[in-house]
């Protein structure tokens, strides 16, 4: 009679089963939260970019990045009001992306040791 065990292909490699138990939840909870804090940091470093680099604000794509930063960054508005609207922009809409980093790998960090 066959063996009607599942093939595990981390059986014996020292990583841990994919079959639950292990923490293969949490692995996944950390990698998707690691992810939403890049992609947020990344869409409002990109439109601090595009800001600096005058970007055409008509522009769809322009566009769609500015608004995606002001959802991202709405809490953090006129929090820094300077004159310099460069450096306005990159503090008002940097110091979320840093914050998203921070606290979005800080909590896939714990949730890898689960």
């Amino acid at each position: 009679m066959p063996d009607q065990r599942q093939y595990d292909p981390y059986q014996g490699t020292g990583h841990r089963s994919a079959h639950g138990g292990d923490g293969s939840g949490a692995r996944r909870a950390a990698l998707i939260t690691h992810t939403v804090a890049d992609v947020a940091a990344v869409f409002l470093g990109l439109w601090v970019l595009l800001h600096l680099l005058e970007a055409n604000r008509s522009n769809i794509f322009v566009e769609f990045v500015h608004g995606t930063a002001d959802l991202l960054a709405w809490w953090s508005q006129d929090i820094f009001t300077m004159d310099t609207e460069g450096l306005r922009v990159l503090l008002n809409y940097g110091l979320p992306a840093v914050i998203y980093l921070l606290i979005g790998h800080g909590i896939a960090s714990r949730l890898r040791r689960l």
